[in-house]
């Protein structure tokens, strides 16, 4: 097929997600299916045990089979552990876990490679036409992937139900460049910068330009378009420039000095890719009281636009721009005014056609007058490290995110928090297995206990044996105490380890 066939095929598909939302929004409980594939699609190469943990951090969309007409068929590159799958069907708040487990389904192509899983799917035929005999009935299913590119779109045709996610065609509105356009349109502060940039010239003649602007500019930050959790990143010190001359040719010498996020980066990897995708360049805010924070909506087949939460953001790597975690909900100082001016481009993505879940980061600092200032710096088209905390809290309590006043309220009126990581990891932790990690969980009363909606709960466990590397997220009434539960676990794990 061409590819405008393609298009006209696939929007049609989607179209059906209108009467099958309508139905889901129901307290009837309609039967439906939910095939959940989370590819990921990266610059950086995941394989192995690190690439199926991080396709089971999804793990926690299991807790959608406590509706008790819905089946749920999820997929990885490798089969998962069955003592994984019961840990997640023991989180489920009034179901049984046996009812659950008949209305699942796992399966994998047995492929470690680190080609994205959906690309390994459409190369196997006879696993589509598996998934396919799953789906009792393909206008009540529906695709949920990580990720949007062509092959989750090719792999939804192949699968004749709609994908709930962007279509691939609104890519370049997630791309560095496309955000700063919307935001400019949208009225969204952001930082100063330039777009659309291909080339070491055009960064360092841009650079000249913004420098002519606002002479004050000590480092400016250089993103290309695609790249996730900073690693697309490389940060430049303009410090010596300004007190000099501001020629193209100084700032092109200076160029050298340009650090990557990535330690695997090279300059001329970083350019071919620069060069290929394109990137922008903007004023790296700083300040003494820095902040990271983000927002998450979604926009639903019925077209609305839905405020769901928001996170302050854990940084880490060598300039700070590697997302690590997070801690939910972000500073009621702030939060509620990120996404009023997060809501101004959901609004707009909206009106472009957009579908599904994606988040706003911002980057906030208080000036000298004490009032935090706030600037969008990125919009991420996809599910992300704050998604799955916060369904998890979500699904687990039954609770709700106020956006007007930043808190998250259980149906009891209580306030919940939580502290989550990705990437909480240690050499240490090889010598554990995910039976150890369950002995622990018991022996130190770390389990999430549904009557007090507090504890922990764990993720991406199939890669602490081999990697070192699980993720976990503390949930508690405050940011203290969530706080206090995410390093008591810390302290456990560590502990132990010790004792091994």
């Amino acid at each position: 097929m061409s590819e405008a066939d393609v298009a006209a095929r696939f929007e049609a598909l989607q179209r059906k997600l209108v009467p099958l939302w309508t139905s889901i929004q129901t307290i009837t409980q309609d039967p439906q299916t939910i095939v959940v594939v989370p590819s990921i699609t990266i610059d950086s190469t995941i394989r192995g045990a690190r690439q199926q943990a991080y396709e089971e951090r999804f793990l926690f969309l299991l807790l959608l089979l406590r509706q008790p007409r819905a089946r749920l068929i999820y997929v990885t590159s490798q089969a998962i552990h069955a003592e994984i799958v019961d840990y997640y069907l023991d989180l489920l708040p009034g179901v049984l876990a046996s009812h659950a487990k008949k209305r699942l389904f796992l399966l994998s192509p047995l492929d470690g490679s680190s080609r994205p899983l959906t690309q390994k799917l459409l190369e196997r035929p006879r696993l589509i036409q598996q998934i396919r005999a799953l789906i009792p009935d393909p206008d009540r299913a529906h695709l949920v992937p990580f990720n949007t590119t062509p092959l989750e779109r090719d792999l939804a045709l192949a699968l004749g139900i709609p994908m709930y996610g962007a279509d691939p065609k609104h890519t370049w509105l997630g791309g560095k460049s496309g955000a700063r356009r919307i935001f400019a349109e949208e009225g969204v502060s952001h930082p100063l910068g330039v777009e659309d940039l291909h080339s070491a010239a055009d960064l360092a003649g841009a650079i000249v330009e913004m420098r002519a602007r606002k002479p004050s500019i000590a480092k400016v930050v250089v993103k290309l378009n695609e790249g996730v959790s900073g690693e697309g990143n490389a940060h430049l010190d303009l410090d010596g420039l300004l007190a000099s001359n501001s020629s193209t040719a100084a700032v092109t010498e200076r160029l050298q000095a340009l650090k990557f996020e990535s330690s695997e980066m090279t300059a001329g990897t970083y350019f071919a890719k620069l060069a290929e995708r394109g990137g922008i360049v903007e004023e790296r805010i700083a300040g003494s009281d820095f902040r990271s924070p983000s927002a998450q909506l979604r926009v639903t087949p019925l077209g609305n636009v839905e405020a769901l939460s928001t996170h302050d953001q854990l940084l880490g790597g060598p300039s700070g721009q590697s997302y690590l975690g997070c801690r939910f909900p972000a500073s009621v100082e702030y939060g509620p005014a990120i996404m009023r001016e997060a809501m101004k481009v959901g609004h707009r993505l909206m009106r472009e056609g957009v579908l599904g879940r994606f988040a706003l980061d911002f980057v906030t600092v208080r000036n000298a007058r004490g009032e935090w200032e706030v600037y969008a710096i990125e919009i991420n088209l996809r599910k992300g490290g704050t998604t799955h905390p916060f369904l998890t809290l979500q699904f687990l309590t039954d609770g709700t995110y106020n956006a007007e006043t930043g808190v998250f309220l259980t149906p009891l009126g209580e306030s919940k928090c939580f502290i989550a990581s990705d990437h909480l990891e240690s050499p240490r932790y090889r010598a554990f297995t995910h039976h150890d990690l369950f002995d622990i969980v018991a022996r130190h009363g770390l389990h999430f206990d549904q009557t007090r909606h507090k504890g922990v709960v764990f993720h991406m466990m199939s890669a602490i044996g081999e990697s070192g590397l699980l993720g976990l997220t503390a949930v508690g009434n405050t940011h203290e105490e969530a706080k206090a539960i995410y390093d008591r676990a810390v302290k456990a794990l560590d502990d132990e380890s010790e004792s091994v």
